[in-house]
Formats: C-alpha cells, structure tokens, sequence
C-alpha cells in the first residue's frame, strides 16, 4: 500500500528542509585513525553502507524538523537491501509508504573527483515526492577522526531518470547506437524481483546512470571542491592525494608535500592562526604517512 496524495506535501517540504539541514545534526561513533594516506581514497568502499546507515539514524531523531506537529509519529525512516528506493518513510503496521529516497555516500577526497553512484532505475518507478540525496562525507582531521558530512545533493528520482535517459540520447556525442531498453508494467515501490532498470542499447564503458556525467551535478560538484577541509579546499588535498595514489616517486611525493605546505602558508593571518598550525600538523602528519621526509 502507497500513498501519495497531496494532502502530504507539506510533510515532503519538510524532508526536503531536513535533509539539507543534516550537517547540522549529523552524529557518530566512528572514528577512524591509522590510515595509510595512499589508502585514503578506499574509505567509501570501508564506509559507505556506514554512513548511509547513520545517515537514516540521524534522520529519524531530526522527527521535530520533518514532523514538528506529530502528525507521523507511526511512520519512521527504514532502509531496505537491494532494491529500489534505499530508504522509505513507512510505517510498520501496514507498510504504508509516504516517500522514498535513494540514499548515496560520497567520500570528498575519494579517487575520483565526483560522486561514482550509478542510477538506472526507470522513470515509471518513481513516484512523484521520491528523492536521490547524495551525502558528500570526509574525516574530520582529513587523514583521520570521525566522519563528517556535507550539503547534500538533492533531486527528484523521476526528474533525474528523465535527465539521464535525455542526455544519453540527445546530448552526449557518440557513434554508438544511443538507445535505451525500458522496462514495462513498472509502478513504484517495486518488489526485488522486478525488473526496473533502464538498460542502453550500446554502453562499452558502462556509463550509463551516472549522473555526475550528465551536467546535472555540476554546479554542486563545483561547489563541494571548494569544500574547506581543516582550512584547505578539497580540490588542494585531491590534488595531492591523487599524486600518491597513481604511484609517486620519492621526488613526486616531497614536491607534492611542498605544494600543499605552500598553500597553507598563503593563508591569510598564517603567522598566528591556531587553524592554521592545527594545518601544518596535519601536513607534518601526511609526511610521516607517506614516509617523506617533510
């Protein structure tokens, strides 16, 4: 059983306000520490189902933003494996579903410079109040302590689907057959056996779904490289990490180390800022991670 007429919209203004409010309420007992720094860029892998997983936690004690009237107090956020959407606002007497969102991590200081999430489930599955949020997440002394999250990226599922299949078939360039198998007889909340995802024609280099390749997430993605990160933009600490996880030599990573060193000191007020030693500290501690003399 589904509901979603629209006497709930107000209730789905205020999922929207809580979800771009999780940074503010975001808690957690993870805490990592011991992490080589060439195997930074693993933590999502490590993490990710963590992160999502509190990500809900979180969601559902924040019940006075998306809930201030206790209108819903039956109803709570709950994850579920291996089908679509992750997460739904249900509630367990009955199953009775008021909204969906497809739920994804995204480590900042990962290998790639964008989220990797691929989605690929048709349009006719969505319905229209579901959402995909992507959580943007670092550590909190960059190279250790407890995760912290970001400004998440928030989308309709139905627009997104839309917006990919348009961009797969009108606007990317290619040679290549561009169309897409669409599954029939889809309706949303779909069972797991279902088959609902949107399968292109031709795809040698399984790019389909993702949507940090089709223009949509572009301006966040700008947004979130400018991210400080104890002081530092995330592109800074991309751009160095990138260096060690490609195979460094010894004279790449200490002209690496140098650069980032160099940014800190061009931050303005360096002389006396506790922020920026609590920087330099982090850079000496990178030095001793990699092994380099800094």
């Amino acid at each position: 059983m589904t509901t979603t007429t629209h006497e709930y919209e107000q209730l789905y203004r205020d999922v929207r306000e809580a979800i771009a409010s999780l940074p503010l309420y975001f808690r957690t007992e993870t805490h990592i520490s011991g992490i080589v720094a060439t195997d930074l860029h693993t933590l999502n892998t490590v993490l990710g189902a963590t992160i999502e997983e509190q990500v809900v936690g979180t969601l559902n004690q924040m019940r006075n933003t998306w809930d201030p009237n206790d209108m819903y107090v039956l109803y709570s956020f709950v994850r579920q494996a291996q089908t679509f959407p992750d997460v739904l606002l249900r509630r367990s007497s009955d199953g009775d579903v008021l909204l969906g969102i497809e739920l994804k991590g995204w480590y900042l200081l990962a290998k790639e410079r964008e989220p990797s999430l691929r989605f690929q489930v048709t349009e006719a599955a969505c319905s229209d109040q579901d959402l995909i949020v992507v959580v943007p997440w670092a550590l909190n002394n960059v190279i250790s302590g407890s995760p912290v999250v970001f400004d998440p990226f928030v989308e309709f599922a139905k627009a997104a689907a839309r917006h990919r299949n348009h961009h797969w078939q009108h606007v990317r360039k290619t040679n290549l057959d561009a169309g897409i198998r669409i599954p029939e007889d889809i309706s949303p909340y779909p069972r797991k056996s279902e088959q609902i995802l949107d399968r292109p024609v031709a795809d040698g280099g399984g790019n389909f779904g993702r949507l940090a390749r089709t223009g949509l997430m572009d301006a966040y993605i700008q947004k979130l490289h400018d991210v400080l990160l104890c002081g530092i933009k995330t592109t800074y600490w991309q751009d160095f990490l990138r260096t060690f996880q490609e195979g460094a030599t010894d004279a790449k990573a200490r002209a690496a180390l140098l650069r980032l060193q160099q940014r800190v000191e061009r931050i303005p007020g360096s002389g006396a800022s506790t922020r920026v030693e609590a920087i330099a500290a982090i850079v000496a501690e990178l030095g001793r991670l990699l092994e380099v003399d800094a």
